[in-house]
């Protein structure tokens, strides 16, 4: 399983915070050193920007975007007469991991056109938000959402990876995905039996306890909640496809009878399976 796929599977759990996000101009004499605590994404929509990160120098010009992870220290400084770009301050949180992203070497200068279509509708709905037209706000993080999902779709398909780099904690952070690889595809490939954490320990090469806390400091979730999850997805797109019945959707998904997978269901999505589609 792609690492990437952990947000498609867990996308419920999945909640981007929007700090701030503004626009600002600077002539040729700016120069900036800052390290934030969020992620911090620039486009720039006029002149050219040159960024210093721990002696390696990049430039941005117009219609690239900057994305920066927390904590990374650069030097930000004006390549023209003047430059503009709109900044966003956000969060990425998966279940109750702020870190996630950290996992992915995402922060660095995504090229305009391998995100045109995103950017534009973000940029579309930034200029309806200046003027604090209705429903602005929601319609800016719906267009933020999809210009980072695309960015992590480039990444997850080989087609972008990000240049910058600080030397703390990314490398231990996406360590911690790479040790339950065999995990994540023992769960898919299991979901039609009782998978319990013990057995996922073992495969994991921990003890039960250590496991369970190693896995929700990982993912941001527990074992049981991801195993849960990926559950109800599944079952979603088994009662879609009108081709098997609660019987048999029960015992493809490592349910003891029809009763508890029900009473799964309905827990998960407020009705039964039999009134879902």
């Amino acid at each position: 399983m792609d690492y990437v796929n952990i947000f498609n599977d867990l996308s419920e759990h999945v909640m981007i915070h929007i700090n701030s996000c503004s626009e600002i101009s600077h002539t040729s004499s700016w120069i900036e050193s800052k390290h934030h605590p969020d992620f911090d994404l620039w486009y720039l929509y006029k002149g050219k920007i040159e960024i210093h990160i721990q002696e390696k120098v990049y430039q941005a010009s117009e219609g690239d975007l900057i994305l920066f992870s927390p904590k990374i220290a650069y030097t930000a400084t004006a390549l023209s007469s003047e430059c503009s770009f709109i900044f966003t301050h956000f969060d990425f949180v998966l279940g109750n991991h702020f870190g996630i992203l950290d996992n992915f070497q995402l922060s660095g200068i995504i090229s305009n056109k391998m995100v045109k279509e995103e950017s534009r509708l973000f940029l579309d709905t930034f200029d309806q938000y200046k003027l604090n037209t209705p429903m602005s706000g929601i319609r800016l993080k719906g267009c933020f959402t999809i210009l980072i999902a695309k960015i992590i779709e480039l990444y997850g398909i080989g087609k972008y990876q990000g240049e910058f780099k600080h030397q703390s904690s990314v490398p231990k952070q996406k360590m911690g995905l790479q040790n339950l690889q065999l995990v994540f595809d023992f769960i898919q490939n299991h979901l039609h039996q009782t998978i319990s954490i013990g057995e996922l320990a073992v495969i994991a090469g921990m003890s039960e306890k250590y496991f369970f806390y190693y896995f929700k400091q990982s993912l941001g979730i527990t074992p049981s909640r991801y195993i849960y999850q990926l559950r109800m997805n599944r079952a979603r797109e088994l009662l879609y496809s009108n081709r098997y019945s609660i019987k048999q959707i029960a015992e493809k998904l490592g349910y003891p009878d029809p009763y508890s997978f029900s009473k799964a269901f309905k827990k998960y999505y407020k009705v039964p399976p039999s009134q879902f589609v």
